[in-house]
């Protein structure tokens, strides 16, 4: 693969609503941001929302993919260019930055890194091998297809919560497994999961094993005070305790905290390389909101662009980058 000679002013890696404002505000200074969103789920995590009720200007809340849709088009309309490819390799330390794709090699002089997180697994015996075949991760996508069936729920935050009132669309019940006796998630998801007779709670239990050959079959639950288990007869499993944030493209390049989290100079979005930014969830272990992530990724654009102007090296605007195709 050749090398690309031509430098972008900016480089965006991920979407959701941290890469997509990102985006807008990059366009909007005239830095012709580029933006890789991903090929396999351009917009993030809220791509597999249902109801967002909380995002500020829409009272009667709006879908998750139909605000991505929004915010996307919102970018490109002020000159964003967004490319539907995966980042392989980055090199942050080199003069111009270099970012890989599957298709292509690109320089650029700021970063911004929107990468967002991943769903957390269990890590127990026949999760992986049932997943697609009664575990999830991902009730607004699977759950149709458990129609009639007794679910489990595993978690006890609002992610866990939305999912549960979700899935008692379709399951016949749903129970909540949660490691201890009282919840994490905010009260009026709280106050929703207690008045759905569909929902009940196992508390004080953790999944010690999923159940099954080709399809689930069970749980077998281990109570957290006193170790004894039990089974829990269910034939769908959605898994909801939480995220992993996608930094592993950055490792021994970029700093994390323990868990993994991009570390920045807070309260900016400045990591410890000159020109590269880090904003949303690959950041947040804190607040993980879509305003709070939209929030960053605005900051990330306003910090890339004084940076840039600080270094008095600015492409003329409207200049391109190009890039080389295997």
């Amino acid at each position: 693969m050749a090398e690309a000679t031509e430098v972008r002013n900016v480089i965006i890696i991920g979407s959701g609503p941290t890469g997509y404002t990102a985006a807008l505000y990059a366009a909007r200074a005239e830095l012709k941001p580029l933006v890789f969103e991903s090929s396999v789920m351009a917009g993030g995590a809220l791509m597999q929302t249902t109801d967002v009720e909380n995002f500020p200007g829409f009272p009667d809340s709006i879908m998750g993919p139909e605000l991505m849709d929004s915010m996307r088009k919102q970018a490109e309309r002020f000159g964003a260019e967004l490319v539907p490819d995966d980042v392989v390799a980055v090199d942050l330390t080199a003069d111009p930055k270099v970012v890989k794709t599957e298709s292509g090699t690109y320089l650029a002089k700021a970063v911004i890194i929107a990468t967002g997180s991943r769903y957390k697994e269990l890590g127990v015996p026949g999760e992986k091998l049932l997943g697609g075949h009664g575990v999830s991760w991902c009730a607004t996508c699977d759950g149709f297809f458990f129609r009639g069936h007794d679910i489990a729920v595993i978690g006890g935050g609002d992610s866990a919560l939305e999912e549960a009132t979700f899935l008692t669309r379709f399951g016949k019940s749903v129970t909540v497994v949660h490691r201890r006796d009282t919840l994490r998630a905010s009260k009026i998801m709280q106050d929703r999961a207690f008045a759905n007779p569909k929902i009940t709670f196992r508390w004080d239990s953790e999944v010690a094993e999923v159940l099954g050959s080709e399809k689930v079959t069970g749980l077998r639950i281990r109570s957290t005070k006193d170790g004894t288990e039990q089974v829990l007869p269910v034939t769908g499993v959605f898994v909801a305790i939480g995220h992993d944030p996608r930094s592993d493209l950055f490792a021994g390049q970029l700093a994390t905290d323990p868990d993994g989290y991009l570390l920045v100079d807070e309260p900016s979005t400045r990591t410890a390389i000159e020109g590269v930014f880090a904003a949303g969830d690959v950041v947040d272990r804190t607040y993980r909101q879509a305003v709070t992530a939209a929030g960053t990724g605005c900051a990330a654009a306003l910090d890339a662009e004084r940076w840039l102007a600080s270094q008095e090296a600015l492409t003329p605007a409207g200049g391109k980058n190009s890039f080389i195709t295997s």
